[in-house]
């Protein structure tokens, strides 16, 4: 069943004959569990890609659905409650609060909705990816892999529906990496969740199901 898909996705900037065609004319599909990896090198529309899909911007044109919603149907404000319910994002600077220990970090999400913390399902989130010994550290005193732990487990913990990771592995060596890697797949495996992660580091996609690969905003390999 597919849980994410586009329809025509457009996003440009600027108008002609100046025109930026960021994204010009993407139709893809994500099933439910599916780990997939979108490929391109710097500028090739990966990043743009990712924020259409998560909500964070609008489209010039087409759609984008997550399960049966089409996200263009939202107002700003249902948009912004929309993302935080179905939508968790890694980033590569982890962005992280500063002031906030291991543990508050990850429950962050669930609290700004107003909803309980299934502290079950968070204990066992921190506990598989190995950070159970560090919940009260607060980032500082963190290595940039276990930083990348603490975002992934915030990204779980509100139980979404898909999964988005900006190059996640775009700070760290080259060990941390495939470290990073192989705990997405198996909490994506174990939480039941669907990823979709932008790389342009092709051995790592190679540990996805899936590789798309995209190019000056066009998808050219599925």
């Amino acid at each position: 069943m597919n849980i994410l898909t586009t329809k025509n996705l457009k996003k440009h900037y600027g108008k002609e004959p100046n025109i930026v065609k960021a994204l010009d004319g993407v139709d893809l599909s994500v099933e439910e569990g599916e780990f997939v990896a979108i490929v391109g090198t710097s500028g090739s529309g990966k990043s743009t890609l990712l924020h259409m899909l998560g909500g964070l911007d609008y489209a010039t044109s087409g759609k984008v659905t997550v399960g049966e919603r089409d996200l263009s149907a939202f107002s700003e404000n249902e948009l912004t409650i929309f993302r935080r319910r179905n939508i968790g994002f890694i980033f590569q600077n982890y962005n992280l609060v500063p002031i906030l220990n291991v543990y508050e970090n990850v429950v962050l999400p669930i609290e700004l909705d107003g909803n309980r913390v299934d502290e079950k399902y968070v204990s066992d989130i921190i506990k598989t990816l190995g950070i159970d010994d560090k919940k009260y550290n607060m980032p500082n005193q963190l290595s940039g892999g276990q930083q990348q732990r603490v975002a992934i487990a915030r990204a779980l913990a509100a139980k979404p529906t898909i999964i988005l990771a900006d190059e996640p592995t775009g700070n760290l060596d080259s060990k941390n990496s495939q470290e990073v890697i192989g705990l997405l797949k198996m909490t994506g495996k174990k939480f039941s969740q669907t990823i979709v992660m932008i790389t342009h580091n092709e051995a790592l996609a190679q540990l996805c199901d899936r590789i798309i690969h995209i190019e000056d905003g066009r998808i050219i390999g599925k």
